[in-house]
């Protein structure tokens, strides 16, 4: 089974995989709990490049290295996972880019689509848990962190624009899962494995 996490910054994504990872590893599974953009060596050396850098990326090269971590990490590290039949837990994938790159900051979401699949090799998710979040509630969720990123620097009315697009994907049903990131963490886990557990 492969299990992605979606939602803005802020919204509780890590906090909910690291949980679930220890919920799997509970009932005998041995989950791989990965990452994006990230889970490798070539993908963390992108990641600090894209987050940690104070270069000026244009979006279009935003979206290209994403997906060249992402294709990295799909090689190295999913497709080996899911082939020894394990469970993989993966924050984010694909659906970021087309939130954050398509709606985010205005790409062709056709073209952005084109890129995944050619990174992912047509590999999607069987579950997408979006953490749905409010911009003003994540905004003061990461005003309590120290070091903001590229990313955790965007202003609301960018993140507005992510949201909707998480939205407007998620209403489509099928593997998506919308759970209500307000919730306290515990909470938050019993919702997302209830989804999961059967």
């Amino acid at each position: 089974m492969f299990v992605t996490l979606e939602g803005i910054e802020g919204s509780g994504k890590s906090t909910l995989l690291s949980g679930l990872a220890q919920r799997f590893e509970a009932s005998g599974s041995t989950p791989l709990a990965t990452y994006e953009p990230g889970g490798t060596p070539i993908g963390d050396a992108v990641r600090e490049l894209l987050l940690g850098s104070d270069f000026d990326i244009a979006p279009l090269t935003e979206a290209l290295l994403m997906n060249a971590a992402r294709a990295q990490l799909v090689t190295q590290r999913i497709r080996p996972a899911l082939a020894a039949g394990r469970v993989v837990l993966c924050d984010r994938y694909a659906d970021s880019t087309i939130a954050y790159q398509g709606h985010g900051r205005g790409l062709d979401i056709p073209t952005l689509r084109l890129l995944c699949l050619a990174a992912t090799g047509g590999l999607e998710p069987d579950v997408t848990l979006f953490l749905d979040l409010a911009p003003e509630a994540a905004t003061a969720r990461l005003s309590e962190r120290s070091g903001a990123d590229r990313f955790e620097r965007e202003s609301d009315a960018f993140f507005e624009r992510v949201r909707n697009g998480y939205l407007q994907m998620a209403r489509g049903g099928g593997r998506w899962h919308t759970l209500d990131a307000t919730l306290v963490p515990s909470a938050l886990l019993d919702a997302a494995w209830k989804i999961l557990a059967p």
